[in-house]
């Protein structure tokens, strides 16, 4: 059996998907690493009880947020030397048909809300806020790519975590608080 551990990241490198050495702190490391946090946060959404009719999705995106950490670790280089990416436009629009799925359901909105609630829906808002930060670090990684499926990705994303959120409060029965400035 192989061990988790080679120690070859003793020195604060890592190895990409090409095995290329880089600094754990690099632009490309702190990006996968913000997805594979997100995607670990999507898990704990489905340990803490959140509503069945969100399971598929969620189990979806687990599986497509694999993709997108591929997509960074392990780039795929096509002949015009552009990286050609796992993310798809299908996987986007999947995700813009659930919010307006789930976003009929709910009441307008008229005010910014507080991110609290039931746990699931707060674990979903922290999910969120945790997507936006691996949108940021994404977009230092692919700031001279046009038309980049993965950002495009993460922002929808972000947006559906959100009205999850908010679906969660509703059908657990907890009221959405008003951001009210002092």
């Amino acid at each position: 059996m192989t061990r988790i551990y080679t120690r070859s990241g003793d020195d604060g490198t890592t190895a990409l998907g090409n095995g290329a050495r880089v600094k754990k702190d690099c632009p490309l490391v702190e990006a996968y690493g913000a997805v594979d946090e997100l995607n670990s946060i999507i898990g704990q959404v489905l340990a803490c009880g959140v509503a069945d009719e969100l399971h598929p999705i969620l189990d979806g995106i687990q599986l497509d947020l694999f993709e997108l950490g591929a997509d960074l670790a392990f780039p795929k280089q096509t002949e015009n030397s552009d990286p050609s990416f796992r993310i798809q436009p299908a996987q986007i629009s999947a995700l813009e048909q659930a919010i307006d799925r789930w976003e009929e359901t709910l009441a307008p909105l008229t005010n910014f809300i507080l991110p609290r609630g039931s746990i699931a829906a707060s674990t979903l808002h922290h999910a969120r806020a945790v997507c936006r930060r691996a949108e940021r670090k994404a977009v230092g990684v692919y700031q001279n790519t046009k038309n980049n499926p993965a950002l495009k990705y993460l922002n929808r994303l972000s947006d559906l975590l959100f009205v999850m959120a908010r679906f969660q409060n509703q059908h657990d029965g907890c009221p959405e608080k008003k951001w009210k400035t002092q």
